[in-house]
């Protein structure tokens, strides 16, 4: 049996669904054809990540410091290149 993956739109979906608490857990998994374990396991997953979508800047921050990283590096290896290059000619 293939293991099949769900889209994070969907198990957003399901977890908002079971935290309004209007159907039991059985019913949700019922509608949504998937089991009702899967349905804490999200639940907890979104649960404990929650805090980290009111931190300002920190996604914003992580992408400036990559794209500084990445300039660095390829200063790095453009250096490397050159370096490589001058010891072979002199």
């Amino acid at each position: 049996m293939k293991r099949r993956k769900f889209s994070s739109e969907f198990k957003s979906k399901v977890v908002l669904e079971a935290l309004k608490e209007r159907m039991t857990g059985q019913q949700m998994a019922q509608k949504f054809k998937i089991l009702p374990q899967q349905i804490t396991t999200w639940k907890r997953e979104f649960l404990d990540g929650a805090s980290q979508v009111f931190e300002k800047g920190s996604k914003v921050v992580k992408n400036e410091e990559e794209l500084e990283r990445d300039k660095l590096l390829k200063i790095i290896g453009e250096l490397k290149v050159e370096n490589d290059f001058l010891k072979k000619n002199l």
